[in-house]
């Protein structure tokens, strides 16, 4: 039976035919022997550091007591896996030099070592008890039920037999009568051991897994989805694109000529005008498809690149722009797709909204960073807040593990500089 914890397990009706009760019994006995062993070690080097202090021979064995909490936590996280198969991660920080001062310096600094150390106290003082009796009756009771009939005619020889050393059973009626009591007292102990485990394994991982290391986990996640999302979306977008151009625009040239040659068979008159404004409609509507094609994306960017990519978005723009931009090596295509989307973006903006007259786009890459800015000499205002387009660019930019800013004072000049960090695709010069 797979499942994600006993939590989960124990509201499914196949609870008791599977692992799980002998699961939680395992975590609790497991849980119970590491707290009565903690004590034991915990009472040794209490008593022989406080005995052999006078002469400082003690003070390290003190020392001690305050570590161990790291391996009854390293116990924990591997005990816990019996009930949970969510990970447990451990927070401690990696030591800055090698060398036993450098390791003992950075565990006694650290949060996550003292709190693991409380954990430790708990266990040997409070929990351990807990768990290895609740193990204990959890099992000997059902059993000692169970087995009623069958002590009562061998031990008892059909006359008496004391159940739990609690009570006599004399009859027949009365053994079977016990042995269904036993019944209901497996599934009972079943379900109570499951439910303790479950509430120590959720006290166990609030206590040692710190809210910063639950909360980086999420965020590593939430991270993996979006960009899992974004590499799903390239892939469509570029789906898209093949399909376009490899079928619907190649049927629209195949027309256009169809409709040009048509135009020049057919004799002078309204069919002949008919077929001209149909040739250029047609003109115009696979301009508009090409448009459409490189605007979901543009074939150049695929092919040679992102500097290329950018000439070409330059070349086009309505606002005449100077590009410095050199770029020798190939990123890989979220990179690149990012990048030329935010450049873009940035053009289209400053064509609808700067009201300039010259446009700059520089960038390069150094040092582990792909960095390209926008600038133009409108009369700036633009705000990031003041519409979707740039807070989805953001949003876009920030997938990539990138940053996406804006400087617009009221009477310009505005630039947009986006910084990726990424590292070129092999043989790639």
């Amino acid at each position: 039976m797979s499942a994600q914890n006993v939590w989960q397990a124990l509201a499914r009706p196949g609870f008791l035919l599977s692992g799980w009760p002998l699961r939680a019994a395992g975590y609790l006995t497991a849980n119970g022997l590491t707290g009565l062993l903690t004590l034991v070690v915990a009472v040794l080097l209490l008593s022989a550091g406080g005995l052999l202090a006078v002469v400082v021979v003690g003070i390290p064995l003190l020392g001690a007591v305050a570590l161990l909490g790291l391996p009854v936590a390293g116990i924990e996280r591997w005990s816990l896996r019996m009930i949970d198969d969510r990970p447990v991660p451990e927070a401690h920080r990696t030591p800055p030099r090698p060398g036993l001062s450098s390791w003992l310096r950075t565990r006694f600094t650290e949060p996550v070592t003292w709190r693991e150390l409380g954990y430790a106290t708990l266990l040997m003082l409070v929990l351990w008890p807990i768990d290895l009796l609740a193990v204990i009756l959890g099992v000997t009771v059902p059993l000692a039920l169970l087995a009623t009939p069958v002590l009562f005619a061998t031990v008892g020889e059909g006359e008496q037999v004391n159940v739990l050393k609690a009570y006599a059973v004399t009859s027949w009626p009365a053994a079977f009568a016990s042995c269904a009591a036993g019944v209901a007292a497996l599934v009972a102990c079943a379900y109570g051991l499951g439910l303790l485990a479950g509430s120590r394994g959720a006290l166990a991982r609030v206590i040692i897994v710190p809210d910063a290391a639950r909360l980086g986990d999420r965020i590593t996640e939430l991270t993996r989805s979006r960009v899992r999302l974004v590499d799903a979306f390239e892939a469509e977008r570029g789906r898209i694109e093949r399909d376009l151009h490899d079928g619907a625009q190649q049927r629209l040239v195949a027309l256009t000529m169809m409709l040009g040659v048509a135009r020049l068979d057919a004799p002078p008159g309204p069919l002949a005008e008919q077929l001209t404004r149909a040739h250029d409609e047609a003109g115009k509507v696979l301009v508009e498809l090409r448009e459409l094609i490189r605007g979901i994306h543009p074939p150049v960017l695929t092919d040679f690149g992102l500097e290329a990519a950018v000439l070409d978005l330059a070349a086009r723009s309505a606002v005449p722009v100077d590009v410095s931009l050199t770029l020798p090596q190939r990123f890989s295509r979220p990179i690149e797709s990012t990048a030329y989307f935010v450049v873009s973006e940035a053009l289209s903006n400053m064509a609808k909204h700067s009201g300039a007259d010259h446009g700059e786009i520089t960038g390069g890459y150094s040092e582990g960073r792909l960095v390209v800015g926008i600038c133009d000499n409108g009369h700036g205002g633009a705000d990031i807040e003041a519409g979707t387009g740039l807070l989805g660019l953001g949003d876009r930019v920030s997938v990539v593990d990138g940053r996406l800013s804006l400087s617009s004072p009221p009477g310009g000049p505005t630039r947009m500089t986006v910084e990726i960090p990424c590292q070129p695709l092999p043989n790639s010069e």
